[in-house]
């Protein structure tokens, strides 16, 4: 599991399939930053797992502060499937 900062907006939302890294991750939630006050363009602040993930993800089994960072532009991600 990890938090995945997406520049930009490819049309993901929750639950979404993508492909980071050469896997698939699934979008358990996601937080859309800078619609107002932000940069120039808006921000999708993904916490990304593999499927088996979802259980810990869903009952809390993880310190947000200890998961890794990763940033890319939505023309970089692919998308497999953008909304469930």
């Amino acid at each position: 599991m990890q938090y995945l900062i997406v520049r930009g907006d490819p049309g993901i939302r929750k639950d979404a399939v993508i492909d980071y890294d050469g896997e698939e991750h699934v979008c358990f939630s996601i937080q859309r930053q800078g619609d107002y006050h932000g940069p120039d363009e808006v921000q999708l602040w993904c916490t990304i797992g593999t499927p088996d993930e979802r259980e810990a993800f869903e009952k809390r089994r993880f310190v947000p502060h200890w998961l890794d960072v990763d940033s890319i532009d939505a023309d970089s991600l692919d998308v497999v499937t953008a909304r469930p």
